[in-house]
């Protein structure tokens, strides 16, 4: 009776601990307070994005032009998508500070900061296809790069498979949002609690677009496992960098800008080649 009693202890104490998780998970995965924490000072130069959704969400973002005398027709925008803790201001003013001759450009997820609505995965994944839509009704012979850290790796990832995007940096991408959720909760049934799914390796399988990956080598958040399943699928990668950092010192790493700046040219090479006009060249970008 003992065993018995205790078993059913641990049993409810295991199905409340589920069903805790169940309920709390878009607050784990999209922690929309932490993002309104970090502030940042944009440039006069800034310019404000409003995009309303077909559901009446409204989404705010930001754009930073390139530097004055830097860019021409054929110079690439560069479309961020941050990190599940990072707003849209710090997104483009950090690309913007490590390019300062692309325009930037970055708008806050549904429910971050000033966006409206409830964030999930499938609303941030479609959206992405609705933003570069808007960015390319104001100037459509511009090229696109997204651009995605962490989390927005997978929301980069799913925007190239549905438009025509000039190419594509993933930083410490997952392969998928249950494969790195069942390694953190490896004791729980991720697969039936989980309503938030971003397979990353099905976007990329087959995908045309020229691809950068910059890994984090020490990295405990994305272990290096779930960001080299994508390698086999990835049919155009252009550049790879391992960096010896965590996920979240990366990006103050002494070798991370010059692995984003190769980035950046190997696109540029792979995408020239493949889709401007004659007598263009890599250094247009």
């Amino acid at each position: 009776m003992w065993l018995a009693y205790s078993a059913l202890i641990l049993a409810s104490f295991y199905a409340a601990l589920l069903g805790g998780m169940y309920l709390a998970q878009t607050g784990l995965i999209f922690p929309t307070a932490l993002a309104r924490i970090e502030r940042v000072q944009l440039p006069g130069s800034a310019q404000h994005l409003e995009i309303r959704m077909p559901d009446g969400a409204i989404l705010s973002g930001v754009k930073l032009p390139g530097t004055k005398g830097t860019t021409n027709e054929r110079t690439p925008r560069l479309l961020g998508f941050g990190g599940n803790a990072w707003n849209a201001e710090a997104m483009a003013l950090y690309l913007h500070n490590l390019f300062p001759g692309q325009e930037t450009v970055a708008v806050h997820y549904r429910g971050y900061a000033s966006s409206s609505g409830r964030p999930s995965a499938d609303a941030l994944l479609s959206d992405s296809t609705l933003i570069f839509d808007h960015l390319q009704q104001q100037d459509r012979e511009r090229p696109v790069i997204a651009i995605g850290f962490s989390l927005g790796a997978s929301v980069a990832a799913y925007l190239a498979k549905r438009r025509p995007v000039a190419g594509l940096i993933l930083v410490t991408p997952f392969d998928s949002l249950e494969a790195l959720a069942q390694d953190l909760y490896w004791w729980a049934p991720v697969g039936l609690l989980l309503r938030h799914r971003m397979p990353t390796v099905e976007f990329l399988r087959g995908s045309p677009v020229p691809t950068a990956l910059i890994l984090a080598g020490q990295d405990r958040v994305v272990p290096a496992r779930r960001s080299a399943a994508l390698r086999p699928v990835i049919d155009n990668l252009v550049f790879e960098a391992i960096i010896a950092a965590g996920h979240n010192d990366l990006y103050g790493h002494a070798d991370f800008a010059p692995a984003m700046h190769e980035a950046l040219a190997r696109i540029g090479a792979a995408a020239t080649a493949a889709r401007s006009p004659p007598g263009a060249s890599a250094s247009d970008w």
